[in-house]
């Protein structure tokens, strides 16, 4: 089973297809927007951080509680074992393309999050749903509009169980057994339990404990960070030439200083920047629907902010103490890498220790963004009755993915976001022109940042057929 998820994951990641789709679509967008994600950066960080909410708009939760949702499901094992296993395999120059990844990925997520609040719907039981399942079923219209909807939802449905489930309850299980000799049933039942107890009150639930939440296990993680690189401040420039520099040549740990293959360089960074950032997964406009607005173009500008403070913050921080370090080129992989690093920086045994408190954080709270992407697409495709029975499946899988071995799961995962991603970046693509047009009046308009201006209410206020 391994070599067969492996041959698949090669073909889904490989140079033909969602390599080069996700990144010319990434691009593409950001030359029909106009580089919205960087004129008009400073201002969607005011909104979403400052501001946080917005008067009279349509939704259930604010501003800041959507984008710290979508935080808490990105924010997660990727940012630490992901990025770890990125520059292990493809060297230092993954971290560049994770960048790029992550700069034209800011304009992808601004596209999902616009067209998930266009389209959203209320369900039965008047919370708003909405994400590419709507906006492809209904923007992009008939047969083939149907059948991207329904695949995405199936994908992403499934999808959930892996990249939002198994991969992050399973390294929380690794890294508390090796760190404090914690017995993987003891983690599991832990994650299971808090886990329960936070999903049971739905997306406001989430929205509450997120807020507070992913703002506290960032910072923590990134003062750290902070302290690691200010003890190898002189090997900073020198790790910046040689990110810079591996990024178009191909420098590998394994073995050394062995030459790798360009394509493997890239491919890392894209796939691992992808699994952090989920930036034309999808899923940024299933978590932006559920925010009070009243013009998609509010939402989209805040939405577009967690790939940057993901990739460009956490991620950036994450890989620069690898480089720094030396780690990279060492046994170490994954999360262990990572801590190795920390470890140089900080005294004692506090690197390591912390290293795997973030772990087990940001799995968590990764665990519960996925548990609210998973059930709003079984509601769209059976309705409100399928949430709760997904949701009782998906805390039970929490357990088993802690106490399981699932050497299979991080290939398994790349599959599933890979096509989750097909049918989305192509409803993106169809709907591009829509998404300018509508962004162009919007910001022409004198009281574009008059956020508590009357703005047109779009999608929220009609009834799912």
């Amino acid at each position: 089973m391994s070599d067969a998820l492996g041959t698949i994951s090669d073909f889904v990641w490989g140079p033909w297809l969602l390599i080069p789709l996700l990144l010319l679509t990434g691009l593409y967008l950001t030359v029909v927007l106009r580089g919205v994600q960087f004129h008009k950066l400073t201002y969607s960080l005011w909104l979403a951080l400052v501001k946080r909410k917005e008067v009279g708009g349509e939704g259930d939760v604010t501003h800041y509680q959507a984008l710290a949702t979508a935080l808490a499901a990105t924010v997660g094992v990727g940012n630490i074992a992901g990025v770890a296993t990125a520059i292990g395999i493809g060297g230092p120059g993954a971290l560049f393309w994770m960048w790029l990844t992550g700069l034209v990925g800011m304009a992808t997520k601004y596209a999902e999050a616009f067209l998930g609040v266009k389209y959203r719907r209320r369900d039965t039981a008047g919370e708003q749903s909405g994400g590419p399942m709507f906006y492809l079923r209904d923007g992009v219209g008939g047969s083939f509009g149907k059948v991207l909807g329904v695949a995405f939802a199936v994908f992403a449905a499934i999808a959930a169980f892996g990249i939002g489930n198994g991969a992050q309850a399973n390294t929380v299980a690794d890294v508390m057994l090796d760190e404090f000799g914690l017995a993987t049933w003891i983690t599991g039942l832990v994650l299971t339990v808090g886990a329960g107890v936070v999903l049971i009150g739905g997306i406001k639930s989430i929205g509450r404990f997120a807020a507070a939440f992913v703002p506290l296990m960032a910072v923590i993680y990134l003062v750290a960070a902070t302290v690691v690189l200010a003890a190898n401040a002189a090997e900073i420039p020198g790790a910046l030439g040689m990110i810079f520099s591996d990024a178009f040549t191909g420098t590998a740990a394994t073995g050394g200083f062995a030459g790798a293959a360009l394509l493997t360089v890239i491919r890392m960074g894209v796939a691992r920047g992808i699994f952090s950032n989920e930036s034309g997964l999808g899923t940024g406009g299933i978590a932006a629907a559920a925010a009070q607005t009243t013009n998609p173009v509010r939402q989209a500008l805040v939405s577009m902010t967690q790939t940057f403070l993901d990739t460009l913050v956490v991620v950036t921080f994450t890989g620069l103490t690898l480089v720094v370090t030396g780690v990279w080129t060492g046994e170490e992989e994954g999360a262990t890498m990572t801590s190795a690093a920390f470890s140089q920086g900080l005294p004692g045994e506090w690197g390591s220790i912390l290293v795997t408190i973030s772990v087990a954080f940001f799995a968590f709270s990764t665990l519960l963004g996925w548990a609210y992407y998973g059930e709003r697409n079984m509601d769209f495709l059976f309705g409100r009755k399928a949430v709760v029975p997904y949701r009782v499946v998906f805390i039970a899988v929490i357990f088993v993915g802690a106490t399981a071995d699932l050497d299979v799961v991080w290939t398994f995962s790349d599959i599933m976001n890979g096509l989750m991603a097909l049918p989305n970046l192509i409803g993106l693509l169809l709907l591009s022109g829509l998404i300018a047009r509508e962004t162009r009046a919007y910001l022409s308009r004198p009281d574009w940042k008059d956020v508590d201006a009357p703005g047109t209410t779009t999608g929220g206020d009609r009834p799912r057929s």
